[in-house]
């Protein structure tokens, strides 16, 4: 059966709505939403099916596992769930599992499991939201968040982290800039998203300097 990708997106949006009314403010809706936006205007320039990019984008973070004691096997079987509700057909429900289980940069070395164009779009919009101001603000609202410091120079940052050890850290806040943040420039997938990247980048390394610069009383 047929299903009406209009009702069906209205309402992914609806569910998740009101599934992260309460999600912490770097998690929530709006980021969902700002994902949501990115994704469709990266897609623009890609060959992908729009609906796939549109229902993954929505649903991609449905249950993170930073919010589920680290347990990523939550999310694809509620977005399964959720979209069998409404008659979506097997492979695009399948397509959607299969992004929302690898787009999160889990740190460590392992290698992503799947890959398709539709996953491309997604996790670069994903990755442009922990970039630039927004990424700086979801940053530091998550330290909050967590209890973490902002800054530490004698905790330095660590590159070398397992998978688990990086789920698992309370550095502070700075240390993710230099764990995560500033890594994600290198790996994007599509053109528009490493054009957008670049200018996002280059930001956080301006604020960066700042901040050492105010830290250490010399502006």
């Amino acid at each position: 059966m047929l299903v009406d990708q209009e009702t069906v997106i209205q309402k992914t949006i609806d569910f998740v709505k009101e599934t992260l009314s309460d999600a912490e403010g770097g998690h929530d809706w709006w980021h969902i939403f700002r994902v949501w936006n990115l994704s469709k205007h990266i897609a623009q320039t890609e060959d992908v099916d729009m609906f796939v990019v549109e229902l993954g984008a929505l649903l991609h973070d449905i249950a993170d596992s930073k919010f589920h004691d680290g347990d990523e096997e939550i999310g694809p079987p509620k977005a399964r769930e959720f979209l069998s509700t409404l008659n979506v057909e097997e492979a695009i429900i399948t397509q959607v599992e299969n992004i929302i289980a690898n787009i999160s940069f889990k740190g460590g070395r392992a290698p992503q499991q799947f890959k398709s164009p539709e996953l491309d779009v997604i996790q670069d919009a994903d990755r442009l939201d922990a970039m630039g101001a927004i990424g700086i603000a979801r940053t530091f609202n998550y330290g909050g968040y967590k209890n973490r410091e902002i800054y530490n120079p004698e905790i330095k940052p660590n590159f070398t982290m397992t998978r688990e050890e990086y789920k698992q850290s309370k550095a502070p806040t700075i240390n993710h800039f230099y764990e995560k943040l500033l890594l994600l420039k290198e790996r994007m997938n599509t053109s528009t998203g490493k054009k957008m990247a670049e200018h996002r980048h280059q930001f956080m390394e301006a604020f960066l300097e700042e901040f050492y610069q105010e830290w250490n009383g010399s502006v």
